[in-house]
């Protein structure tokens, strides 16, 4: 069973810096594309960075510069090194994983989410 858990967010003033982490596990082949997403209150999910297998990263133009995503393959851990953050990057983070699954399509699945908010 494919487990996706996030950790690392809270409550940060802004102008701070926060990590988030995301592991995966019960993944007997490997992970294709992994990314992080985020949902503010009333608003849709939007896609915040990607890397993948290969390390290529996109970020959304809102957070280049301020943000970077990494992967630790061998830990199957997903980064994300937020920094300068400003209130508007208060919002649900979520962790995504595509599995590759040999010779069958490669599935996806989603984190529970982690919170952060930024004061002001």
């Amino acid at each position: 069973q494919v487990q996706v858990v996030e950790s690392g967010g809270g409550r940060v003033q802004a102008g701070g810096s926060l990590r988030l982490s995301c592991t995966a596990s019960g993944i007997i082949f490997s992970i294709r594309d992994m990314a992080w997403y985020r949902q503010a209150p009333g608003e849709q999910r939007e896609l915040v960075a990607s890397i993948s297998s290969s390390g290529s990263t996109k970020y959304a133009d809102s957070v280049k510069g301020r943000f970077t995503i990494s992967r630790n393959d061998a830990k199957m851990t997903l980064y994300l090194q937020m920094t300068s953050l400003k209130p508007e990057d208060t919002a649900a983070y979520y962790c995504n994983v595509d599995r590759a699954r040999g010779v069958l399509p490669s599935d996806n699945y989603w984190g529970q989410g982690t919170q952060v908010t930024v004061s002001s």
